[in-house]
């Protein structure tokens, strides 16, 4: 069985991790250059970078970070913000990211996808979803949370599946932050038919939200901040409740 992964993640907002609820009310969470460093040092399986304001400012992801970043880590490494073209992803991937993580440039050109997949092999791309409940479905939002799309979550899964991301990143935004735990529903609605990893996003605050996203929502990884950043939950801790309750993760080392 291929073991689960726990990845934190860094949302950077002018060079510093921060943290809110639903998007909105950031704080500052500390430094991510030495946070990044402790992560890899804990037993984290991958790391999230997502330059969470890129998008808004019409700007390019902080790089000099990026590199900086990679130095000091010995895990896989997935950037995120503000990417709009394959020559923007091989300079990440030049400056030591393993992949990267796609969401408004897509949204807007679907065929980056299929031209980045091709380039550089879907093992690389992740599509990044922000999902909100509006009504009876989820709904795709876009710039960091703030643009409606219109686009139904599941529809656009599939769509990205098809085009060629290797991976998923479901960010629950109704969840974001809140610590009540992940939405498991989603998850379970996306794992139907999805056929490439999801990582689940959103929502973590107990290690039982992170056991439930693996068991009852079939995610193949959980993405957290708050619980991390804040020294709530070790990550060593984190993978021993998952081992008794029999999910394989890899060892701490």
């Amino acid at each position: 069985m291929i073991a689960k992964r726990i990845i934190p993640c860094l949302d950077i907002k002018d060079g510093r991790t921060v943290k809110g609820v639903n998007f909105e009310g950031l704080r500052d969470a500390g430094d991510p250059v030495e946070l990044a460093r402790r992560y890899s040092e804990e037993g984290a399986d991958e790391l999230v970078f997502l330059d969470i304001t890129a998008t808004k400012e019409k700007r390019k992801t902080l790089i000099d970070l990026v590199e900086k970043i990679a130095l000091k880590i010995d895990i896989p490494f997935t950037v995120g913000g503000g990417i709009g073209s394959t020559d923007e992803i091989a300079d990440l991937l030049h400056a030591g990211a393993d992949k990267v993580s796609l969401n408004s440039a897509i949204v807007r050109n679907p065929d980056l996808i299929n031209k980045a997949a091709q380039q550089f092999g879907s093992q690389c791309i992740v599509a990044a979803v922000d999902a909100k409940r509006t009504g009876g479905q989820w709904t795709v939002f876009i710039s960091g949370g703030s643009q409606k799309t219109g686009k139904d979550v599941l529809q656009w899964i599939k769509e990205v599946e098809k085009r060629g991301a290797g991976e998923i990143l479901l960010t629950s935004m109704d969840q974001d932050g809140t610590k009540e735990g992940f939405d498991i529903e989603l998850l379970q609605k996306v794992n139907e038919f999805l056929t490439i990893p999801v990582i689940a996003s959103g929502g973590a605050g107990t290690k039982q939200h992170c056991i439930d996203a693996i068991k009852k929502g079939r995610a193949d990884a959980v993405l957290a901040a708050s619980i991390f950043h804040f020294g709530e939950i070790a990550i060593s801790e984190l993978k021993e409740e998952l081992e008794k309750a029999e999910i394989n993760v890899r060892k701490t080392m």
